[in-house]
């Protein structure tokens, strides 16, 4: 009986002769992100590299300077006025989150719905994030105005006292929050709106054949599929509400007796009114380090809620 060898053939791979060197790709993407690089270790590597050295040295605008070690941060630990300003930037951050994740939400449920002229309400949603500080500084200033302010003037119409809100103690925070929310809350609306138009419309008109209820519907599918979505625009509001200092320093510049000021305001009149850079710098990496624990811990929280729903 014969035997029939058989032969087995291994496909060969077929190289393209047009197939650049490695190497060559690899030097055509950094070419590529060479200017980004470079902007970004001029402007943000370098300062935070030069104001740690910075923090070290009894350094002055005025040019005098000399190495002091740690003194600086033991005094910034010992300020009680910067730790008083720390406060004041949690308590506006407290008082603003809330309300700004909140209203985004609602917002963006009434955007979101199929109503005639939605364009109309997504643009008056957002239309305040995209204006300048000033603008807003403009704004709010007329209507908190003692004399001739829009809130005054309804306030006096119906035979209640005239208040002074950007002068008062009691509220001039709340003032401040308040034009905060107006101004910055469009931010948040997008995000939750982007979040909204991912869910798919077939879940709602299933549970809505099922007879589930509007509350039931916003409470079993859209506030559970959002939950990402809200976990980073909690993050982000966090962070950005520490970082608050335009608003603070337009409306009462820290007043009334330093019931407003916030920790950047203060590490900002250290810096550039009694001139002590070091000092202001030292400041500003202990701040870091307390928004970088806030921010650990804030994820972990968040996360640790996330993977028990």
């Amino acid at each position: 009986m014969a035997l029939r060898e058989h032969v087995v053939r291994t496909p060969v791979p077929i190289v393209s002769r047009n197939r650049l060197p490695q190497w060559r790709t690899d030097l055509a993407g950094w070419t590529f992100a060479a200017p980004f690089l470079i902007a970004y270790g001029l402007f943000v590597l370098w300062p935070i590299i030069n104001g740690l050295r910075l923090s070290f040295y009894n350094w002055s605008l005025l040019g005098t300077s000399h190495f002091i070690g740690l003194d600086n941060y033991r005094e910034a630990l010992q300020d009680s006025i910067f730790w008083t300003a720390v406060w004041h930037t949690f308590q506006f951050t407290i008082l603003s989150t809330i309300p700004l994740v909140l209203l985004g939400f609602v917002m963006a449920l009434l955007a979101n719905q199929r109503l005639p002229a939605q364009w109309l309400f997504r643009l008056a949603f957002f239309s305040p994030y995209v204006l300048p500080a000033t603008i807003v500084y403009q704004i709010w200033n007329w209507l908190y105005s003692s004399s001739y302010g829009l809130f005054n003037s309804w306030l006096t119409t119906v035979g209640l006292p005239a208040v002074n809100w950007l002068s008062d103690p009691g509220t001039a925070m709340t003032s401040i929050v308040i034009a905060t929310v107006w101004w910055t809350v469009g931010f948040n609306f997008v995000l939750y709106l982007a979040g909204l138009q991912e869910i798919p419309r077939e879940l709602f008109e299933a549970a809505a054949i099922d007879g589930a209820g509007k509350w039931a519907i916003l409470r079993s599918i859209t506030i559970p599929l959002l939950q990402r979505t809200t976990t980073l625009i909690v993050v982000l509001q966090v962070l950005a509400s520490l970082k608050v200092f335009d608003q603070i320093y337009l409306f009462t510049t820290g007043g009334p007796n330093g019931i407003t000021r916030s920790a950047l305001e203060y590490i900002y009149e250290n810096g550039f009114q009694t001139y002590r850079l070091g000092y202001a710098a030292s400041m500003s990496y202990i701040f870091f380090i307390v928004i970088m624990v806030i921010s650990a811990a804030q994820f972990v929280v968040l996360s640790r809620g996330r993977t028990e729903s």
